[in-house]
């Protein structure tokens, strides 16, 4: 049992935001075989709860939240161990219920059934379970990876197609209107598709593109000529959009490659004279799912203009008088009910939309992420994007470089299954819910994160409960998939028990997400008060059902070890740019942020709650430096103030962005080695890209910029920002925002949000026994 702790008065320990989940630790032999992966690992799926309430009574009174996170398809690492593939077509299902079979089933009858541990119907294991037909001999089936193994994926046999799995088609719709051109992102974009030609999934040479060009009209692009050079075909009627050419318009990527490179290498200067201010994006997405809609697809969409002309038409909708009054939700909400209704169109054809979204000016952001919200697609923002700026140029480059190479899943559906007596009650995350409990993606990016919220219906009466997630794909190379991953754990009558196996890290992304969900349904206000409460009826009835004290106030505010840092991440999620009180966040900043909270998995999840800052000037000689285990980091600092010394040079990142903060007082020699410039005076704040200098700290801070970039999942590229200490006013408070631990404008600082939470715990006794 883990001890319970004083919080008061002291610093988090935030050294425990990096320490792993909690184990789950379900009874010995409670799996068919030893191996130590038979519950899948927590990075695929886990839990706000390790050890389940067994009636719902005791979930009601225990106040904590019962929910699943998952990114069943994350990408897998260096020295990560890749999931088992099982290729032999035998996958055993329950009759009844329909789970797969997993290391938590049971063998009867001298292992000639086998006993669901969903419902615990009797089935017949299937005569090729032990039989190796490719090399005509049997097989230990202790040895199976579905026996072994809590994440597996099967090769999906004929019975899972409802036709052959769909070859990758992507259409790119580009913006080529005036800003499109002036801030540079045709140019960009047409660069870096032109140089990730080759990174396309494309290994069957079935993979099929198209490029669709629009501003007050749509251009297409016959890729299939026998000159060589593309056609472009313009369609200036926007009301009723119609494809020319029908056949010819997504080629096959490997027969026209050299056209597409024709066309890309010319697109930037076909429109370099445009004065052309408008856009039809409405019926240029229209035009693109007509291209793909029989097969299926993915419309990537690159958007410069607020799109003005004909369907989807937006107006300019940001009010400033409205930010941080409880008018604001209006204005996260979509402004179009186009956007929706098209994306569930492509939802039911198995067309994904991603979206990237260039803001000079505003952009909708709000509503422009309708697209990839229902369709599993991703958004991506770039505020004031200009190229010229080799920072902005590289992070888009590079981030759209990435999703492009993505090995996506295709036409794919999740559904999750339980032990008797539980229930997915809610999803959150990109997706369209086809029926009660099927979540229908067209499109499965990498690394992207799921909450569902689970109720118990009726008692559980065994010592454990399973939830398995079959998630079935084609996969970018043709190849039909399931891929399975069960999760055990065990049930409890302790409310004890349960408290001391809550994971606080699973907490937090239910509550970015609830808070989320809140937030458009209702107000922020009604959000962050969501969150605050929430976290007060926890430690209120810590306080009063597992360690038994009475009413009344306490000196210390005392929590389980393992819930030590969830007031710290329920303060950060109400200081997040997505819900904190402030009438300086502009829509589309805020509308982003709400998307990253609630589309990431917990990896990149935590340190977008809680950055991590590092001292560079007071680095140990270690510090920067390549050990056996990796690049080795400084120690992580708390988030306050306090440690930001005048004469100091500090690293924050927060796997989005990261900053640079020099103190006024910072040695002329350290500018020199760090910068290359003579003093602080000559510093200039800003985003900037690192020089590369001959010195042993410029050296080292490089290579930490680099790991930090590339040592989490997901396509993201922070950008490096250098932030003088009474440099740019606008840039300081946005630094020192982050510092989460000290008091901004109107919100707590960390020891007095711990104190209001202590005050309330302290009549929730009285609270408690008036509505129980």
């Amino acid at each position: 049992m883990p001890q319970a702790i004083s919080l008061s008065g002291a610093r988090p320990n935030i050294a425990d935001l990096m320490a792993p989940q909690p184990p789950v630790r379900v009874p010995p032999n409670t799996s068919l075989t030893d191996s130590p992966f038979a519950n899948c690992d927590p990075s695929y799926k886990c839990s706000t709860l390790n050890a389940i309430p067994a009636t719902e009574q005791l979930l009601k009174k225990s106040r904590l939240p019962f929910a699943l996170v998952l990114a069943p398809y994350r990408t897998v690492g260096e020295g990560e161990n890749p999931v088992p593939v099982v290729s032999d077509s035998v996958i055993a299902r329950c009759r009844r219920c329909r789970t797969y079979i997993n290391p938590y089933i049971t063998f009867v009858e001298g292992g000639q059934r086998w006993k669901c541990n969903m419902c615990f119907l009797l089935n017949d294991v299937p005569a090729a379970f032990d039989y190796d037909a490719v090399n005509q001999q049997p097989v230990d089936r202790w040895k199976r990876a579905e026996l072994n193994y809590g994440c597996v994926e099967f090769v999906a046999p004929t019975e899972y197609m409802v036709r052959p799995p769909q070859a990758p088609s992507y259409v790119f719709v580009i913006d080529v209107s005036h800003s499109a051109i002036q801030s540079g992102m045709l140019a960009t974009a047409a660069r870096t598709i032109l140089d990730s030609l080759d990174r396309i999934p494309n290994k069957e040479n079935r993979t099929r593109v198209a490029i669709v060009t629009v501003d007050s009209s749509l251009h297409f692009y016959n890729l299939t000529t026998s000159t060589g050079e593309a056609e472009m075909l313009v369609v200036a009627d926007i009301d009723d959009v119609f494809i020319p050419h029908p056949g010819t318009l997504l080629a096959n990527l490997t027969e026209n490659m050299d056209t597409i490179r024709s066309l890309l290498e010319r697109l930037p200067d076909m429109f370099k004279e445009t004065v052309n201010v408008s856009n039809a994006l409405g019926s240029a997405l229209q035009a693109a799912y007509k291209l793909v809609c029989n097969q299926g697809g993915k419309i990537i969409c690159l958007q410069s203009t607020l799109p003005n002309s004909g369907v989807g038409a937006l107006k300019l909708r940001e009010d400033v008088k409205l930010l941080g009054t409880p008018k604001e939700s209006t204005l996260l909400n979509a402004a179009s009910p186009f956007y929706k209704s098209f994306a569930v169109d492509c939802s039911r054809s198995q067309v994904a939309c991603d979206m990237l979204i260039f803001g000079g000016q505003y952009s909708d952001v709000a509503t422009l992420s309708c697209l990839p919200h229902y369709t599993g697609g991703q958004t991506y923002y770039y505020p004031g994007f200009n190229a010229a700026r080799t920072e902005d140029a590289f992070k888009f480059a590079h981030e759209f470089s990435e999703l492009l190479a993505e090995e996506i899943g295709l036409e794919a559906v999740i559904r999750i299954r339980a032990s008797r007596g539980l229930r997915m009650n809610a999803f959150h995350g990109n997706f369209f819910i086809r029926s009660t409990d099927l979540l229908a993606l067209p499109n499965v990016p990498r690394n992207q994160s799921y909450c569902v919220e689970v109720a118990i219906e009726d008692d559980l009466k065994t010592p454990t409960v399973c939830f398995q997630t079959a998630l079935l794909h084609t996969t970018c190379h043709g190849e039909r998939r399931i891929r399975v991953v069960t999760l055990c754990v065990p049930v409890t009558t302790s409310i004890s028990e349960i408290y001391a196996n809550a994971n606080q890290k699973a907490i937090a992304d239910y509550f970015a997400n609830k808070g989320v969900e809140r937030a458009l349904s209702s107000k922020l206000d009604d959000a962050r008060d969501a969150i605050v409460n929430k976290t007060i009826d926890i430690f209120g009835v810590y306080k009063s059902h597992v360690l038994g004290s009475g009413p009344g106030s306490t000196p210390q505010l005392t929590g389980p070890s393992n819930l030590n840092l969830l007031p710290l991440l329920a303060l950060c999620l109400i200081k997040h740019d997505g819900l904190r009180q402030s009438s300086q966040i502009p829509t589309d900043l805020r509308a982003n942020a709400m998307n990253l909270l609630r589309t990431m998995p917990l990896q990149l999840l935590l340190p977008y709650l809680y950055p991590n800052l590092y001292a560079l000037h007071t680095m140990p000689p270690e510090a920067g430096e390549i050990s056996e285990n990796g690049v080795v980091f400084p120690p992580v600092l708390n988030l306050t103030v306090e440690n930001l010394e005048p004469h100091g040079c500090y690293l924050l990142e927060n796997g989005q962005n990261i900053y640079l903060w020099v103190g006024r007082g910072v040695v002329p020699q350290l500018c020199v080695d760090l910068f290359d410039v003579k003093s602080y005076d000559g510093l200039r704040g800003g985003k900037i890209t690192m020089p590369v200098l001959d010195t042993p700290i410029n050296k080292k801070v490089n290579l930490l910029i680099g790991k930090i970039r590339e040592m989490r999942r997901g396509n993201y590229y922070p950008t490096l920002y250098l932030i003088k200490e009474d440099g740019d006013p606008y840039l300081r408070l946005w630094f020192l925002s982050h510092l989460v631990e000290d008091r901004t404008d109107n919100i707590m600082s960390y020891q007095q949000f711990l104190q209001h939470i202590k005050d309330r715990v302290s009549f929730f006794g009285t609270y408690l026994d008036k509505s129980n």
